[in-house]
Order: structure tokens, then C-alpha cells, then sequence
């Protein structure tokens, strides 16, 4: 009887030790263990649901996530630092980011689509083109009470 227990114990002790494991690998990515990279700032009117840690993609490819979020006082802008890693390269000045969802409800991520400009940004830089999240229920609101430029109008003579 003893074997068994011993045996049991041990199962649940490498069970807890997997469990460690996934727990310390799907919250500590490569971005975060000193890979390198830069931050960039953006600011947005709206964000949406944007969260730190939401993804940074171009061209489809995670290359950054999201480090903070902060409200501009003065112009009451959401600021967004994001983090790049090395694989985003060096982005052109005139690059142009926007708050994106996956499918029709998942998650908020940051697109960044990349200029043409020679000058690249560099580190502490601000992504000047930016695009707002565009929120589904004012879409909605939109559609179903209109937006007053639908094109109700008479004509005129």
C-alpha cells in the first residue's frame, strides 16, 4: 500500500510541476524576458476595449504588444505605449496605427500599417497617423436611429 501512495504522491507532484510550467510560459513571452525592442507612444480618441497587454500586429504577425494606457490630462487622448520586439524592424516615420478587433466580438489588438518614409521612427517616437476603435454599438446606434446624412433630404429644385 505503501508503493501506491508513493506513487500517487509523486503523479500529483509532476501534475503541479506541468501546471508551473504553462502557468510560467503563457505569461512570460520572449517581449518580456529582455528580447530586446523599443516603445513607441500613440494617441487615440477612443479606445474601445483595449487592454495592456493586447497585441501589436503588422501584416497579421504579433511584433509588440501594449505596455500602458494613460489619459492626456490636456487634450483628453488616450496614450498608448506600445513595445516592439526586434522582428518589427524599423518602422518608417509616416507609419500609421489603429485598434482593430479579431472576428466580430474577440479581442482589441493594434495594427500598424508601415509607411514610406525613409526616416524611421525610433525609439520614444509617436505614431502621428493613428486610427480610433470603432465601436459596435454606436454603429448600430447609427444604423437604426440614422446619423441625420442619410440621404432623407428633399431634393432641391
Amino acid at each position: 500500500m505503501q508503493k501506491l501512495e508513493w506513487s500517487v504522491g509523486a503523479f500529483i507532484l509532476m501534475g503541479f510541476a506541468c501546471a508551473f510550467v504553462l502557468a510560467f510560459a503563457s505569461t512570460n513571452s520572449q517581449d518580456r524576458l529582455g528580447g530586446g525592442g523599443y516603445e513607441l507612444t500613440a494617441r487615440f480618441a477612443n479606445l474601445g476595449e483595449l487592454k495592456p497587454r493586447a497585441p501589436v500586429k503588422i501584416a497579421g504577425v504579433k511584433v509588440g504588444e501594449v505596455t500602458r494606457v494613460e489619459l492626456d490630462q490636456t487634450s483628453f487622448d488616450a496614450v498608448v505605449t506600445l513595445h516592439l520586439t526586434p522582428a518589427a524592424g524599423e518602422l518608417p516615420a509616416d507609419s500609421s496605427a489603429g485598434i482593430f478587433t479579431s472576428g466580430l466580438l474577440g479581442e482589441r489588438y493594434i495594427g500598424i500599417t508601415p509607411g514610406g518614409d525613409p526616416e524611421p521612427l525610433g525609439p520614444g517616437d509617436e505614431i502621428m497617423l493613428t486610427q480610433s476603435a470603432v465601436v459596435l454599438e454606436q454603429l448600430i446606434g447609427k444604423y437604426l436611429f440614422g446619423s441625420g446624412d442619410s440621404g432623407d433630404k428633399p431634393a432641391e429644385e
